[in-house]
């Protein structure tokens, strides 16, 4: 199953270290299968607010994306990009091939009758 590390970025202003991270990180997340899905792209906001920026990258699974953060590689680069720009960034799984989003509307009205 897809799996995706999503940040929410903020507060990013042109620096040298910026530059060398954005060179860098591609080649830690290769080894893991992980690919760009967005970055440095124009958002829409359609409800509440989003400053910032969003970057999406996808691996093949949650263990890969996993084992990318925490690789030395990464490990090794992610200061460049915590001592410039603030954020917020998640590790989280996406959904399996055929997802229906009716058998999750179904096992929540079973469980809203058996609460009731």
């Amino acid at each position: 199953m897809p799996a995706y590390a999503i940040a929410h970025l903020h507060d990013a202003a042109p620096h040298p270290e910026i530059a060398e991270y954005i060179e860098r990180i591609p080649g830690t997340f290769e080894p893991y299968g992980g690919r760009f899905l967005v970055h440095v792209t124009q958002h829409e906001v359609k409800e509440g607010a989003w400053p910032g920026h969003v970057v999406v990258i996808g691996f093949p699974s949650i263990d890969r994306a996993r084992a990318w953060w925490d690789s030395a590689a990464y490990r090794e680069i992610a200061p460049l990009r915590a001592r410039n720009i603030g954020g917020d960034i998640i590790l989280v799984d996406g959904v399996p091939e055929g997802y229906d989003p009716a058998d999750t509307a179904q096992a929540m009205r079973f469980e809203l009758s058996a609460s009731a």
